[in-house]
């Protein structure tokens, strides 16, 4: 079975087209760091009445495909930290889950996001290893 990650970003106060272009930059970052195969945006379901049966993804959602062991989590949270890291004041907040177990990057500082992600990896490394 295929171990699946969803993040979802997100911005306070900022508009759709904000969101989705952040989404976008975030998505090459992941492809081009070489530490995922699949990236995608999350169907949001059934087309809205009046849509010409174009997929309509959920703003801010990407699902990461990692194969069948967790190994490349850890990559995976060092490219969204660095990501995160070169947003000046304000960044967008981001949320991993994984099993049903949701990590949630935002406001905290490195150090207390450090220590999230390391609780985070233990728990699912050990599971999916």
């Amino acid at each position: 079975m295929e171990n699946e990650v969803l993040i979802r970003l997100s911005e306070e106060g900022a508009e759709v087209e904000r969101v989705e272009q952040l989404t976008g930059y975030l998505r090459q970052e992941l492809l081009s760091a070489g530490v995922v195969d699949d990236v995608r945006a999350v169907p949001a379901g059934e087309t809205p009445p009046g849509a010409r049966g174009v997929e309509v993804a959920l703003v801010g959602s990407l699902l990461l495909g990692l194969g069948k062991s967790l190994t490349g989590l850890s990559q995976v949270v060092n490219v969204l930290r660095d990501w995160l890291g070169r947003f000046g004041g304000t960044r967008p907040s981001l949320t991993l889950t994984l099993d049903g177990d949701t990590l949630e990057i935002s406001a905290a500082t490195d150090e207390q996001v450090a220590e999230a992600v390391k609780i985070f990896l233990e728990k699912h490394s050990a599971v999916g290893t």
